[in-house]
């Protein structure tokens, strides 16, 4: 038989065979659709959680202050022995003031000698010996010296730099015989004998802050056994921008570097029994948040309401019942009313552990 007799019966074999395998693929395809999504599953179950409130705080001292000399000039003298605790009154540092003090003297002896002055004329004007103008010029004179004594020992004064409370001084910033302005540091100085804490709530929790009331801090970085702290004053206004009310706590015990970061944990009420599922089983979209259900096999999407959020879970205050089967693994991969093969049951602890 020749070729060309031959080619048509081998290009509709050819066909056959084509139309055959796309056949397979497409049944292959559908049967690959059609295969129930392999997925975990949580039995809601109503679990004890704390109803606590934690937020962010920092470390200050009871008394904190920057220490600046009030007058410009060179120093003559610096106290600041670094880390040392030092008494109220102090003196930390002493700027020149030679110059002032002359001038202190200069005003001193034409006080006194005004005062004299006014002396004769006083006696003279008690028997029409002068004019009252005279005599009132004299006067004016003798206080005028006066004023300038007075003015002159402030600025003198101001060269003496004290402590102005009890405390700790920090690092030495400046040393002897500098030229200094009052915009420069000397050392900083804060009392640290009482610590407080600051820290800020949302608005919406504004009615858990009391005065007198406790609140657990813990420094973060530590992961110490947190401390007790005392509420004792709060802001008068919440911030306009964060929406947050800033508060203030003085520690009751223990000791910890001011600026230091901590965490501060504030009880919202006593412990309650809520349903609680992971926050990654949440599918969330711009009006509901939805969960994926398994009843009778197959796949429900149903939308809840959420309340308290933990790190990894959160209560489902609407929505699901006891005993519902929560997809919690597996979620891209089922299709509403499509069924699923329940892989396994995990629990609450399993999934906190992985």
């Amino acid at each position: 038989m020749k070729i060309n007799q031959l080619l048509p019966s081998i290009l509709l074999f050819s066909f056959v065979i084509s139309c055959s395998s796309k056949k397979n693929d497409k049944t292959t395809n559908t049967k690959k659709q059609d295969a129930p999504a392999i997925v975990d599953v949580l039995v809601a179950t109503q679990k004890s959680i704390t109803n606590n409130i934690v937020t962010n705080g920092t470390v200050v001292a009871n008394e904190y202050v920057e220490l600046h000399p009030e007058i410009s000039g060179r120093l003559t003298y610096l106290n600041v022995p670094e880390g040392s605790f030092i008494k109220q009154g102090t003196i930390i540092a002493k700027v020149y003031d030679a110059d002032l003090q002359a001038q202190l003297n200069k005003s001193k002896v034409q006080l006194d000698l005004a005062q004299k002055t006014e002396e004769r004329l006083k006696k003279l004007l008690a028997v029409s010996g002068v004019n009252q103008s005279d005599y009132d010029n004299a006067l004016n004179a003798v206080n005028g010296y006066k004023a300038d004594i007075q003015y002159t020992q402030s600025l003198i004064e101001k060269t003496v730099l004290k402590a102005p409370f009890s405390g700790v001084l920090g690092l030495k910033q400046i040393s002897p015989g500098a030229f200094v302005t009052p915009a420069n540091i000397i050392a900083t100085l804060q009392q640290v004998d009482k610590i407080k804490i600051d820290f800020t709530v949302p608005e919406q929790y504004t009615y858990l802050i009391q005065k007198g009331k406790t609140v657990n801090v813990a420094i973060d970085a530590t992961k110490q056994n947190a401390v007790k702290a005392t509420i004792i004053a709060t802001e008068p206004q919440i911030n306009q921008a964060s929406r947050n009310l800033k508060v203030r706590a003085i520690l009751n015990e223990g000791k910890i570097n001011p600026g230091t970061f901590v965490k501060v944990t504030l009880s919202a009420g006593a412990d309650t029994k809520a349903i609680m599922i992971p926050t990654g089983c949440i599918i969330p979209d711009d009006k509901n948040k939805t969960v994926i259900v398994v009843k009778n096999g197959k796949a429900k999407f149903t939308n809840i309401e959420t309340g308290y959020r933990g790190a990894a879970f959160v209560e489902a205050t609407k929505g699901l019942n006891m005993g519902d089967s929560v997809v919690v693994t597996g979620v891209l991969f089922a299709r509403p009313n499509a069924p699923v093969n329940i892989r396994s049951v995990k629990t609450l602890d399993q999934l906190s552990n992985q």
